[in-house]
């Protein structure tokens, strides 16, 4: 299929490494660009912004934007609505990618630092778990809604035939110790599970899914742009490449590309301890419940 007939939707796309998505996907040129997020000021730039790279290109890239809060079911299943009827009636490559850090210190940590005994514990806020995880579970469901009623297209990279993409937003906090921020920490492993967890019953739809593990990139997640002059930064066009080898087909569904400097590395899961332990998973698989 031509990527002239394409829908791409890209939540959290107004900023940061969303805004960098969308931009990919103007570039290649894709008929429907769908930006969801919250900022609305930032989404009407983005739209302006896309808009003209797209008439420079010499190319007609429809580029909109809803307003969203991902960690609201309503809301991203009336974004994915629009988007399905205002595009044609399709949806091809979902990006889940829209997330939150802690916003600073987390109040686990603050916790376990703080030499205070006597002071009762305030409850911790679970929106960056809402947003990062729980909202990526959302858009997945949705994604998939809307790309089963696609007919499969076979790629011309050689990859499976295809009703659509879905790509998570992960971190490769979700795969080291991250200390400074557990809750963080916690959304995105639980992300890089459900990538892993979602491949084999999505392909059974003929759906793709696969996740991204960035290192350190600029975007406005972190409290405060001083944070990123003690870091050693990955460049946007690392995340983009990433991106463009997934949808290319570079790696079975289910992969998880973890990207750093000027690298893509595809992360296999965790070996089985042992054989039970494998041949008890595949039980749960086969049997269909757990």
């Amino acid at each position: 299929m031509s990527n002239a007939n394409r829908v791409a939707v890209v939540t959290g796309g107004a900023s940061g490494i969303g805004r960098a998505m969308a931009r990919y996907f103007v570039d290649q040129q894709y008929g429907h660009v769908a930006v969801l997020d919250v900022n609305a000021a930032s989404g009407a730039e983005v739209v302006t912004e896309l808009t003209a790279a797209s008439k420079s290109a010499g190319s007609a890239t429809a580029v909109r934007f809803l307003e969203c809060d991902v960690g609201s079911w309503a809301s991203q299943a009336a974004a994915f609505r629009k988007v399905f009827d205002g595009c044609g009636g399709r949806i091809d490559v979902v990006m889940a990618n829209a997330g939150i850090s802690e916003g600073g210190e987390s109040s686990l940590v603050a916790e376990a630092m703080s030499a205070d005994t006597d002071a009762e514990p305030s409850e911790p806020s679970m929106r960056t778990l809402n947003v990062n995880l729980v909202g990526t579970m959302f858009t997945v469901k949705l994604a998939t809604h809307y790309m089963k009623k696609n007919a499969p297209s076979t790629s011309a990279h050689g990859a499976p035939p295809t009703r659509g993409n879905i790509v998570c937003t992960a971190s490769n906090a979700g795969l080291y110790p991250f200390p400074v921020a557990p809750v963080y920490a916690a959304s995105k492993s639980g992300v890089i599970g459900l990538v892993r967890a979602m491949a084999l019953p999505l392909e059974r739809a003929s759906i793709q899914i696969h996740g991204l593990a960035p290192a350190v990139l600029e975007t406005n997640i972190a409290p405060s742009k001083d944070l990123f002059a003690k870091m050693i930064m990955t460049p946007m066009s690392t995340l983009t490449k990433g991106v463009d080898e997934i949808l290319r087909g570079k790696e079975p569904s289910g992969g998880l590309a973890e990207i750093h400097g000027d690298k893509v590395t595809f992360r296999q899961p965790q070996e089985y301890v042992d054989a039970d332990s494998k041949q008890n998973l595949e039980n749960f698989w086969n049997l269909g419940y757990a």
